[in-house]
């Protein structure tokens, strides 16, 4: 119905017109976002043509999902459409990816049934921001690579260690590797062990050192421990003497051997292991048998 005879229409009609229940309406304009353009002589709000047309505006942008701060400077002027729907998917980007970390999280926790403790601490993980996620990983690297770096840019490079973060969309294995991750890498005693072999691997640069030493040596140390394997050949017997007297002439055993336990970690392992699954690629081989036969070849010559 109109009143006064100036066209202006009580709550009730554009609450006809749009489906929308008086009480929303009531609502939105109490916030301000639609207020009724005069009033009754009973009180009653009025509404015009216009206002009929911003309602349709504002229900659009509640059904998109905007709040009411947003649809309220939309309707003043103080921003565009398009500048609140920028900003809007930039935060409903935000929550799809945060949604896609908990959907991975309850799979994990429903294909591993875990305990409430255990969920817990994998949702405190996997649910930190990226950012959160970031200075995690940064401060790891950071000590592991303190000086280092400076003195040899090319280390990290070399050593293949990058960052490895979350995906947008997880799987509940990449979860599972992440958690696993983020304990060893904040852990003090895998913190000093990496450092460890990143000192060997920077001890093997200089100018009197030709490029390629480092690898040439671990793959020749994986390729006669293959052969000791094959040959069913123990580390005590004289022909793993043979085969190591194969390394360069300069190679000190105790040397060789205090870089090999370092590097034959099994916690090292399982961080490239790790690592890899996070990033979604094949993990590389470890040559666990091969670096366990030299090592244990290596202790036999240099005891005593």
């Amino acid at each position: 119905m109109t009143e006064n005879g100036a066209g202006l229409l009580t709550i009730g009609e554009p609450a006809r017109a749009t489906g929308l229940t008086v009480r929303t309406i009531r609502y939105w304009s109490d916030e301000g976002v639609l207020p009724p353009v005069a009033r009754s002589a009973g009180g009653y709000r009025l509404y015009d043509a216009g206002s009929a047309a911003r309602l349709e505006l504002v229900r659009t942008l509640r059904e998109l999902g905007l709040g009411l701060a947003d649809v309220r400077r939309v309707l003043t002027g103080e921003r565009t459409v398009a500048e609140v729907a920028a900003a809007h998917v930039t935060a409903l980007d935000a929550q799809i990816r945060a949604l896609k970390v908990t959907r991975a999280v309850l799979s994990s926790v429903a294909r591993r049934g875990s305990t409430a403790e255990e969920m817990t601490l994998m949702n405190q993980l996997a649910r930190l921001s990226a950012a959160e996620r970031a200075r995690i990983v940064d401060d790891f690297m950071t000590e592991i690579f303190d000086g280092l770096d400076t003195a040899d840019p090319d280390i990290r490079r070399r050593l293949r260690f990058a960052p490895a973060d979350l995906p947008d969309d997880p799987t509940p294995e990449q979860v599972d590797a992440w958690v696993e991750l983020a304990g060893m890498i904040q852990d003090p005693g895998f913190r000093a062990l990496m450092r460890r072999v990143i000192e060997f691997n920077a001890a093997d640069r200089g100018p009197d050192v030709p490029a390629g030493t480092s690898l040439w040596l671990m793959s020749r140390l994986v390729q006669l421990a293959g052969e000791a394997l094959r040959e069913g050949t123990a580390p005590e017997a004289p022909r793993a003497g043979g085969l190591l007297r194969q390394l360069p002439g300069d190679a000190d055993p105790a040397y060789v051997l205090e870089r090999l336990e370092a590097a034959a970690q099994v916690r090292l392992a399982r961080y490239r292991e790790l690592w890899a699954v996070v990033k979604g690629l094949e993990p590389q081989p470890a040559y666990e048998r091969e670096f366990a036969r030299v090592v244990a070849a290596l202790r036999v010559r240099t005891a005593g």
